[in-house]
């Protein structure tokens, strides 16, 4: 549940930080999201 609220935190961030990003950037920015919660589950699930 952790990696999931913030992975939702910077869902929001992004999208009220940058509201006139591109339709790629927004592609770019969840596929960051999704390796960083990738990572954040590696080393905080054991």
């Amino acid at each position: 549940m952790k990696i999931y609220i913030i992975w939702l935190i910077g869902v929001i961030l992004w999208n009220y930080g940058f509201p006139k990003a591109s339709p790629l950037e927004d592609v770019l920015v969840a596929i960051i999201l999704s390796f960083l919660s990738i990572v954040l589950k590696k080393y905080l699930i054991k």
